[in-house]
């Protein structure tokens, strides 16, 4: 909590890519409206969230940003770049598990920015009930794809969101209002169709899904296409990454533990192995016996 006067966005914006941030964004915080809310119901209801339980919780506050911070005025948004162009690759391993936990790198930093507000704050990264991608489309920082990720104009879709729920007040930015418009590139390349034609995403057939939130065996006949952490197609043939430019952020480089594997070594892989590989990344997040289930599949 802060005494200190409220700074100018300017000094915010500012601050916030001195941090490493690549867009910031503001919106004044309410309760989302119902055609939304109800949205989010009946894709739980077609039981497209597969097994990830924990997103049928919290239904008020993923309605209202005002019931995880009482008093919230403004939600601040802002995208933190974790793109890759290395030359290298561990392909079977989504790019944003490259480096380390992006859920500590991000807070670090939005705590740092939270602190030059006056009033009370709370920094979301991805565990919170927050709707992150439809406060960052509110807050002028990118649209919703059809893919479901968030893409940034001119800037691509390879970025970790963060909020900052706070009672300052702020004055809003204006909403994205750009689209995907006719492209289609994300639908047509997905190998396992998960892109449904309202766009939104069937987490039951999503490889990202499948080999890291999906518990217990495959359903029969699961093809993981040589995933075995996440999936980037989606990410890889979007035109807006054109002109994505690599992260500048020192703990999104990718660790040479994970370079270093080979196909024997993922063969032979061992729990001390996967141990040692996933410390300190958000691949820690899948167990030793998911990531042989993975093994075993491809």
């Amino acid at each position: 909590m802060s005494s200190s006067p409220c700074p100018c966005k300017d000094e915010l914006r500012q601050a916030a890519f001195d941090l490493g941030a690549s867009r910031i964004g503001f919106a004044r915080a309410y309760a989302l409206p119902e055609e939304e809310v109800e949205s989010y119901r009946r894709w739980l209801a077609e039981g497209c969230h597969g097994t990830m339980g924990y997103l049928e919780k919290y239904d008020a506050l993923r309605a209202d940003p005002r019931e995880l911070l009482p008093g919230a005025k403004t939600v601040i948004s802002c995208a933190f770049n974790y793109y890759l162009n290395t030359g290298v690759t561990a392909g079977s391993v989504a790019m944003y598990s490259w480096g380390m936990d992006y859920h500590w790198v991000v807070k670090e930093r939005l705590q740092r920015l939270a602190e030059m507000l006056p009033g009370e704050s709370r920094v979301c990264v991805d565990t919170a009930p927050v709707r992150e991608r439809w406060w960052a489309r509110q807050a002028g920082v990118g649209f919703i794809g059809r893919s479901g990720l968030l893409v940034v104009p001119g800037q691509g879709t390879h970025f970790f969101l963060g909020e900052i729920l706070t009672t300052a007040e702020l004055e809003p930015d204006e909403p994205c209002r750009v689209t995907c418009g006719k492209c289609r590139r994300c639908v047509e390349a997905c190998p396992v169709k998960a892109i449904r034609d309202d766009s939104t995403i069937d987490a039951r057939r999503c490889l990202s899904y499948l080999t890291i939130e999906h518990r217990g065996d495959f359903p029969e006949g699961t093809d993981l296409h040589g995933k075995l952490y996440g999936c980037d197609v989606c990410t890889e043939c979007c035109p807006h990454n054109r002109g994505a430019l690599p992260t500048t952020i020192p703990e999104f480089q990718p660790r040479d533990a994970l370079l270093s594997m080979t196909d024997d070594r993922w063969t032979h892989l061992t729990s001390g192995d996967w141990k040692r590989l996933t410390r300190g990344s958000a691949m820690s997040r899948l167990s030793f016996s998911g990531i042989r289930r993975n093994l075993s599949n491809n």
